[in-house]
């Protein structure tokens, strides 16, 4: 639980803060280690929305703990080195807390584990499985390096958005100052003529006039239609897995999800698997992480099957998501002994699929949106400059 407080510093002046503590005499246990004294504290009431802790973050604290644990420094002090150079105010408090845990005789899986927020369950298992074989740094170090490929993962899906959305988003600011502000100046010396125009130009002055007179309610429609489409998705897991189906049939982002998700997920079962952890366990672990509903049923649907005897090959080749090349790879893998390998090549062959795919991706988008953004402007531009070449024709010479 997260408390803010009042306290009191050794030279009496008094700060105010937030902390993670399970309790009150906690609370002060924890500020009395900062050198305040608690004088009042109470639940803080959690935001409507709070941002995630940054990847990057989690994958500093993982390699900085890693490296103090390799040394032979014991994890209470790691923790505590730790929570003196943490940057982020969030994690730092969350070290904190599990400093306290840990000194209270938590295991540093258990400790994690009351922080979802930070640590999902992926992240905790894995520091259970390090703990127990006695391999806590290797542990460690295999989770940040399967923080840093997810990331790595999300670059990449953030990278074919952007070019988009700026081009998208300069292109829409332009047309709506263009019929705001030009196109009614432009009405006004139309009309003086008394000339007819022609079909672009008359449609032109509609969209003025709608969006004149519309526009805010357009907006208005628009947002309360996305915050129904939100509830409603949050309502119906079968709405949720319709919409996951059609974002996997749309043409070419539709694919380019599909690798990403599965480039995700073959890295986690990879990592998992190579940590100790059962197969069965790891798949189960590693289904959520592709965020499609639809992909994550045939995951189970995988999973179900190795239950029942079948192999990974097998149960991988009947979900129909795998194609040949990697099932082969993994048949290969269970008859030689090397599965843990063959799960990497799986991870690196989607890992690379998707850069290739999004690299083939932004050269097709970049001159898409070019020929778009020049059509449009083309067509403005000759629906404005259409009339007013008319009323020079019949100027008197």
């Amino acid at each position: 639980m997260r408390y803010r407080y009042r306290a009191m510093q050794p030279d009496g002046q008094t700060v105010r803060g937030e902390l993670e503590a399970d309790d009150v005499d906690e609370l002060e246990r924890r500020l009395a280690e900062r050198n305040l004294s608690l004088i009042n504290g109470e639940p803080a009431r959690e935001p409507l929305w709070r941002s995630r802790i940054p990847r990057r973050e989690l994958v500093h604290l993982c390699f900085q703990l890693e490296q103090l644990l390799s040394a032979g420094i014991p994890v209470v002090e790691s923790l505590g080195e730790l929570r003196d150079t943490v940057q982020h105010a969030r994690l730092r408090d969350i070290v904190g807390a599990m400093l306290a845990d840990i000194a209270a005789g938590r295991p540093l899986s258990e400790a994690a584990a009351r922080h979802p927020a930070a640590f999902d369950a992926v992240f905790v298992s894995l520091l259970r499985a390090g703990e127990q074989a006695g391999t806590l740094p290797e542990a460690i170090r295999d989770i940040g390096s399967a923080i840093a490929r997810d990331d790595e993962l999300a670059t990449h899906a953030r990278r074919v958005a952007i070019y988009p959305a700026i081009v998208g988003s300069l292109l829409g600011v332009a047309v709506v100052v263009a019929l705001t502000h030009v196109v009614p100046e432009l009405e006004k010396l139309f009309r003086t003529t008394g000339q007819a125009l022609p079909l672009q130009t008359r449609v032109l002055l509609w969209l003025s006039h709608a969006l004149a007179a519309w526009g805010w309610l357009l907006i208005a429609a628009a947002g309360t239609a996305a915050i129904g489409l939100r509830m409603a998705l949050a309502r119906s897991s079968k709405l949720r897995l319709r919409r996951d189906i059609l974002l996997l049939r749309l043409p070419l982002v539709g694919e380019l999800r599909r690798k990403l998700a599965l480039a995700r997920f073959a890295a986690l079962f990879a990592t998992l698997y190579a940590a100790g952890i059962n197969v069965i366990d790891a798949l189960g672990s590693s289904q959520d992480i592709t965020g499609n509903l639809a992909l994550r049923d045939g995951l189970r649907a995988a999973t179900q099957r190795i239950e029942q005897g079948q192999t990974i090959s097998q149960a991988f080749t009947a979900t129909g998501l795998f194609p040949p090349l990697v099932t082969r790879m993994l048949r290969v893998g269970e008859q030689t002994g090397a599965l843990d390998r063959a799960l990497d090549n799986v991870s690196g062959f989607y890992r690379r699929e998707v850069s290739e795919s999004i690299a083939r991706l932004q050269a097709a988008l970049e001159p898409a949106l070019t020929v778009t953004m020049g059509a449009l402007l083309l067509w403005v531009a000759s629906a404005v400059l259409g009339p007013i070449y008319d009323i020079l024709t019949h100027l008197p010479v």
